[in-house]
């Protein structure tokens, strides 16, 4: 993997960051997850307790930790404001960075996880490439580009952007509604069966984050992670009742239920406080042709090259989920 020394995660207790700590540690790296007060510990490997909105604490940290590599993967995909994605994207990368700047400007490398949603969807004819436009559609998107506007204006570190695309597999908890659904014998569309998408397999994803952080070229530039192949929503879920296995009842509902769904997903929230997944800035993004990008730029400079295809992957996250009682 190309990462010698100590390396400091954030977010190592979701879906991405949890296989990207596992995959150093198999490896013997010494690594070391941040963690909020209050959280468990993890099960292996060690781990510090940072407040991100702490700059002074950020800092002792950098200063007595002194990390090779900083790999920036916690972010927030809910809220209910703006100023909810501003504090869950921008501000811990902000602070992060001028924490590093002050205390640890010997950093070899920080390595930011942001999100294709940060460019905007694509079309289905022509996937996004690196050189396209940055034209973000709701919170998400918007919050994750102004995370990397700060990165790229305030660091005085060596740095690297990675946007991947859908991330499935072991563990994710966003797709597997979809494998849930399928094993509860339903196969749900709210007109976005044509639409289209790209998508990566987290062990793809994790390898290519590790890369693109060992690799000199990639210093200063961001890259779209995909496995090259787009897919409709009818294609990838398709794939997904093949790996359930069972009889299912396909339902192809009237999109404009999603918005009222988002609706009540809302009303909800404001009732009980708790952010939710689907709301009307989600439905915005689910309402688009296409989310579609190349990978061609990461091949390029880092020698990416996706291992493991849907056909592939579908049917291991279906294994894992299953054997983990989760279907």
């Amino acid at each position: 993997m190309g990462l010698e020394g100590k390396i400091l995660i954030t977010g190592a207790s979701g879906f991405i960051g949890r296989r990207l700590a596992d995959a150093l540690l198999d490896e013997g790296r010494e690594v070391i997850s941040v963690r909020r007060a209050g959280s468990p510990e993890p099960k292996r490997g060690r781990s510090v307790v940072a407040d991100y909105a702490d700059l002074a604490g950020l800092t002792r940290i950098m200063e007595k930790e002194r990390p090779d590599y900083v790999l920036h993967v916690a972010g927030g995909t809910k809220g209910r404001t703006y100023d909810d994605f501003l504090a869950a994207n921008v501000m811990p990368t902000k602070n992060l960075v001028a924490a590093l700047n002050a205390a640890h400007p010997g950093l070899k490398r920080f390595l930011h996880v942001s999100s294709l949603a940060a460019y905007g969807p694509s079309t289905p004819e022509a996937p996004l490439s690196e050189d396209a436009p940055k034209r973000p559609i709701e919170f998400y998107g918007r919050s994750k580009l102004e995370s990397e506007q700060a990165l790229e204006s305030e660091a005085k570190i060596p740095w690297t952007i990675v946007r991947p695309s859908g991330v499935y597999g072991p563990g994710d908890v966003d797709y597997f509604n979809l494998f849930k659904s399928a094993a509860g014998g339903l196969n749900v569309f709210f007109g976005n069966e044509h639409r289209w998408f790209s998508a990566i397999y987290v062990d793809d994803c994790v390898r290519a984050i590790l890369d693109a952080t060992a690799a000199e070229r990639t210093i200063g530039r961001g890259y779209f992670l995909s496995d090259g192949r787009p897919i409709t929503w009818g294609q990838f879920q398709a794939l997904v009742v093949a790996a359930t296995p069972r009889k299912v009842l396909r339902l192809s509902l009237p999109e404009f239920l999603v918005s009222v769904a988002a609706f009540f997903g809302e009303l909800a929230t404001a009732i009980d406080k708790k952010p939710r997944l689907f709301n009307r800035q989600k439905a915005k993004m689910g309402a688009q042709a296409a989310w579609t990008c190349s990978h061609e730029q990461a091949t390029r400079d880092f020698g990416f090259a996706p291992m493991v295809k849907v056909e592939a992957g579908v049917p291991l996250a279906a294994e894992w989920y299953r054997a983990n009682g989760w279907i």
